[in-house]
């Protein structure tokens, strides 16, 4: 049994806002970066308004995305004690209590939904909906062989909706088909990842997370590849349907002389297609010949080649969506 770090005048209150924060899992508010999606797609990550709302939301999210990993670790918590890893967590260590955790938890929840009501009623709806999808996920979801990472997915799309809705953007379908196929792309690796890592170590320790005995490795390939394939192949879609952004007279004076029609044909965000298919790759190399994967977040940072090509194709999405704000107007009259 875990003993719960106690003094003789109580618990060590100056640790219990550390270790909150550990639980908390900072590192995952990465994943919350998806808010800005359709800002950047809209061409408007540059309005102030629009862009300070989304760090607001931002910040709202990951304080709900916070609160549910506290309840999930307090659900968990049996589990995480048998793990190899997660038997570090705060709250598996005996370090905070269940009950102050579920409590400060949905203090959290609360702070976050009356605070976003204040900005807009669908996106206080987005933030409720994925709190419960998580908190379902944490109770039973998770124990359900392929609807545990359809509610991964799930997730990622309530993100990007909620962005969405926060500033009033238009989201395409072949947009919402790649952060689908993205998200599980993910999930089904993180599952491989996670069976690879548990029938490595103790057998017991694939009773933590019996889902993965639903899942033979031969079913996991196959999700993998499938799904790796669609994230990029959505994304191509994406590309070539996406409506041009409006082209400033530096972009003009660059490209309109030089290129023939063909290359003018506003499909430049179709370059940063093989970086997304290099990223994808990679992401499979991690995964099968590093065994790693359990963690996207932890791997995207540490992994220098894929952290490389995802900076890359950040800036040239920036470069063709805004590079009329970029380049400056001294290049027109160099041109002329």
């Amino acid at each position: 049994m875990v003993k719960y770090e106690f003094t003789a005048k109580g618990p060590k209150i100056v640790w219990l806002p550390f270790w909150l924060f550990v639980s908390a899992r900072p590192r995952q508010w990465l994943k919350n970066l998806a808010l800005f999606a359709p800002l950047v797609f809209e061409g408007e990550f540059f309005n102030p308004v629009k862009f300070y709302t989304l760090v607001f939301g931002f910040l709202i999210f990951s304080l709900v995305t916070s609160a549910t990993y506290l309840i999930n670790d307090v659900v968990d918590i049996n589990k995480d004690r048998a793990h190899p890893f997660k038997s570090r967590r705060p709250i598996a260590a005996g370090r905070i209590n269940p009950g102050l955790a579920v409590v400060f938890a949905f203090l959290m929840m609360v702070v976050a939904i009356l605070i976003s009501s204040q900005f807009s009623t669908f996106f206080t709806l987005a933030i409720s909906a994925y709190a419960l999808l998580q908190i379902t996920y944490s109770v039973f979801l998770r124990s359900i062989i392929l609807l545990d990472v359809m509610a991964i997915a799930s997730g990622f799309l309530l993100r990007v909706y909620a962005g969405a809705v926060l500033i009033d953007a238009h989201v395409t379908i072949w947009f919402i088909l790649t952060v689908a196929s993205l998200a599980l792309f993910l999930a089904i690796g993180k599952r491989r990842s996670e069976r690879t890592l548990l029938v490595g170590s103790e057998a017991k320790s694939l009773e933590t997370r019996k889902i993965l005995l639903h899942y033979p490795a031969s079913l996991l390939d196959s999700l993998t590849v499938m799904f790796a394939t669609a994230t990029w192949f959505s994304y191509t879609m994406f590309t070539f349907l996406q409506p041009p952004p409006t082209a400033g007279p530096q972009v003009l004076v660059l490209f309109g002389d030089y290129l023939p029609r063909t290359l003018l044909a506003s499909k430049w965000l179709m370059v940063t297609v093989p970086f997304v298919i290099y990223g994808v790759m990679r992401y499979l190399y991690v995964i099968y010949e590093k065994k790693e994967g359990e963690s996207p977040e932890r791997v995207l940072l540490s992994d220098i080649p894929l952290l490389t090509s995802v900076i890359t194709w950040i800036l040239l999405v920036f470069v063709v969506i805004y590079g009329s704000e970029f380049l400056p107007a001294r290049i027109i009259h160099y041109f002329q």
